[in-house]
Order: structure tokens, then sequence, then C-alpha cells
């Protein structure tokens, strides 16, 4: 196991539900790139695939937990996609 690649995992992972979270309480998905996000999941898939067939250990629990809240955080933009801007960001 890598310390420094469950480092990784852990500092990417602390910032999914705090995204996501953001966006359920604000309903709004104003500023997010859901392409970035599908990069993302594609990057995730590739460390998940790669733990499976080259270099199995504990960490694909980590990319595991940090794909089930990207998927979160993907959803919501999803599902408030269509709500306005706040009004603070909207311009006239």
């Amino acid at each position: 196991m890598s310390i420094f690649e469950a480092g990784m995992m852990i500092c990417f992972g602390v910032s999914w539900p705090i995204a996501a979270y953001k966006t359920y309480n604000c309903k709004c998905v104003h500023g997010k790139s859901i392409t970035f996000s599908y990069l993302i999941l594609l990057g995730y898939i590739c460390g998940i695939l790669h733990k499976i067939f080259f270099s199995r250990d504990i960490v694909i629990l980590l990319y595991l937990l940090n794909t089930a809240f990207l998927l979160t955080d993907m959803f919501l933009w999803y599902r408030y996609k269509n709500n306005p801007a706040p009004a603070a960001d909207k311009k006239e």
C-alpha cells in the first residue's frame, strides 16, 4: 500500500461530501462542470481497475468511497441543473 496514494485519496475524499452538501443546501449548480466530474469519475474507474488487476490493497476502498461521493454530487447536478443561479451571481 502506498501511503501517498492513500493520502491523496483521503484529501480528495474530504472534498466530495462537502461539495455535495453545498449543492444540496443551495439547490443550484451554477459554476459546476459536469464534464469535469465525468473526467474525475473516469480517473477513479481507472484507479479501481488498477487496484483489481495489478495492486490489490485497502486503498481500493478509498477509491470506491470517493466514487460514491462523486456520483452523489453528479446526481445532485442533474437534479438541480435547471434551477436558476443565486441572485448574487446573476448578471444584469
